[in-house]
């Protein structure tokens, strides 16, 4: 499936450093996309607070990352979410083969893949994953609460993230290999002066054990060899691993295309330029000795402006007119996932739960609905079944297209937010608890879906959910997961398309029982009938396979 459209660039991967570079390709007016198989805004979006970004004290990754998306999209810059499969660099005409078949054509490119949380590799470390075992403190720190934890590293990450997970864990240890922190002193004094961390230097995880949670973890010094064995407190089920040990390329994709040291790093010169002209590399994707969010979207600037002259000279000597791009796209929240166009500007509404800048930026979704929806409340009589149907009555009002009803709940998963369609009938888009933060894009996602135009996926894919099984999925999430509305709005969009699908976000915070019954220490968790748990991204393609598997 080809696309013929030929862009004048496409960079890979909507982190700081293609998104910095999207937006230096958007003012210099060069027809960009950017393709992004994750999530919009990379790594970033697992930092709990950023405090070294220039001229900001202190901002949520999640939130500076929406900020520059913002700013990307308002230069007219596509972003698309596909995974790029292949690579074809050599000709001047290069061309980008997605997970979803589609081909894209450019006549430069950007690599900006970024890099993925390293493992340490210690016995257990797979094996707890979910279970005791994490990687990312503003996904799963709540679920620690009260508990102690453990974080394994000595950088940047591991400081800030060990004074974050301190307003969670009842005490918290850093496990350093080395006998000094590797980041700057100020850096490492967020962990060092916090009353609830403790440092242990020269200590490294050898294995950890349990049953179904961690349980225990074998520590050992790497001066001395000696082994301390630490076993959970009495009274808690578990305790938590955070893992901060730097990160791995994502070049697998390029090995034996672009030039890489032997850890797997892109060699760029100065200006972002590979070893195939007309293809350039920035953030942390490349060979250099600091990566920041900073020194990521100055590579991204670098590599824009080379890329903006690699191709109006090579269009110059082709003979083909320069023409600017003005086409202007509306920004979405990170982790929103549809394509949505601008429209005409409303005043903003006042609300409790949203912000004028939330309800100014949902009303161009909802213009485009053209069927009904009703937000069906159950309730349990509950000050959370209270807020529930609050926050559903200002949601709703939004827009003509939304009405608000309530039910007296049945079940454990109450209150419940059902959407049902304009006969009434329940779509199988189900929401237990209140879907605010992340998961705000949630629900404005899935009812787009069910009474607007809906995501565009591949006819193929379609063809199979509509041909799925039964399936009552389940959702498991924390309101501070980037990564989980994808998973969510994966799994609604089956429901949406195959009335014998169920799918239901269960904000975790407010369902102990279900977290200990399923033994869930990590998220997204996607339930799939009785089927074992499965933790972490999936794609829709890959959920769709669970599907299949598991029904």
């Amino acid at each position: 499936m080809a696309d013929e459209h030929l862009y004048d660039l496409i960079i890979v991967g909507a982190g700081p450093a293609g998104l910095s570079a999207g937006l230096y390709a958007g003012r210099a007016t060069l027809d960009t996309l950017i393709l992004e198989g994750d999530t919009v805004g990379g790594q970033v979006t697992t930092t709990s607070v950023v405090y070294n970004y220039p001229a900001v004290e202190k901002v949520d990754g999640t939130q500076l990352m929406n900020q520059m998306q913002k700013q990307v999209t308002d230069f007219g810059v596509a972003i698309k979410h596909d995974q790029v499969e292949e690579y074809q660099l050599t000709d001047e005409v290069k061309v980008l083969v997605g997970k979803s078949g589609q081909e894209y054509r450019a006549r430069s490119v950007i690599v900006a893949t970024g890099a993925q949380p390293r493992k340490v590799g210690f016995t257990g470390e797979d094996e707890f994953r979910g279970r005791g075992v994490a990687y990312c403190s503003t996904c799963d720190g709540e679920l620690f609460s009260g508990l102690q934890i453990f974080v394994v590293g000595g950088g940047y990450a591991a400081a800030e993230e060990a004074d974050y997970l301190s307003r969670f864990g009842k005490h918290v240890t850093v496990l350093v290999r080395g006998d000094h922190f590797s980041c700057p002193p100020l850096m490492a004094a967020r962990a060092l002066n916090n009353p609830k961390v403790s440092v242990e230097y020269n200590t490294e995880v050898k294995q950890v054990t349990g049953d179904d949670y961690v349980t225990t973890a074998t520590l050992v010094n790497n001066k001395t060899g000696q082994e301390t064995v630490y076993h959970v407190d009495d009274g808690d089920n578990t305790f938590g691993i955070f893992i901060y040990v730097g990160t791995k390329p994502a070049t697998e994709k390029l090995r034996g295309i672009l030039d890489l040291n032997d850890q797997g790093y892109i060699k760029a010169a100065a200006d972002g330029a590979t070893n195939l002209a007309g293809v350039y590399a920035a953030g942390d994707v490349i060979v250099k000795d600091l990566r920041q969010i900073i020194t990521a979207a100055s590579d991204g600037a670098i590599a824009a402006t080379a890329a903006e002259q690699y191709v109006t000279a090579q269009k110059q000597r082709q003979g083909v007119p320069i023409h600017a791009v003005t086409t202007k796209t509306a920004a979405q929240p990170v982790g929103q996932t549809s394509n949505l166009t601008q429209q005409e500007e409303v005043s903003p509404h006042q609300g409790n739960w949203l912000t004028p800048e939330i309800d100014k930026q949902l009303q161009p979704i909802f213009a485009r609905l053209t069927k009904s929806v009703t937000l069906e409340v159950n309730t349990d009589g509950s000050t959370l079944s209270q807020q529930l149907l609050s926050f559903a009555t200002e949601f709703a009002d939004l827009t003509d297209k939304l009405t608000v009803t309530t039910k007296d709940g049945q079940g454990d998963l109450l209150p419940l937010l059902k959407l049902l369609d304009a006969d009434g009938h329940d779509t199988g888009l189900h929401y237990a608890g209140i879907p605010t933060g992340h998961e705000l894009n949630s629900l404005v996602l899935g009812v787009y879906n069910v009474a607007g135009p809906g995501q565009t996926i591949d006819p193929a894919l379609a063809e199979r959910i509509k041909h799925l099984p039964a399936a009552n999925i389940r959702i498991g999430v924390s309101l501070t997961c980037h990564f989980c509305p994808d998973v969510v709005a994966a799994c609604q969009r089956m429901a949406s398309l195959n009335p014998a699908i169920s799918a239901t976000m269960i904000d975790l915070q407010h369902f102990p029982a279900l977290r200990k019954s399923k033994k869930i220490m990590s998220v997204p968790a996607t339930m799939i009938n009785d089927a074992p748990v499965i933790f972490g991204s999936q794609s829709l393609e890959q959920l769709v396979t669970a599907v299949e598997q598991n029904s």
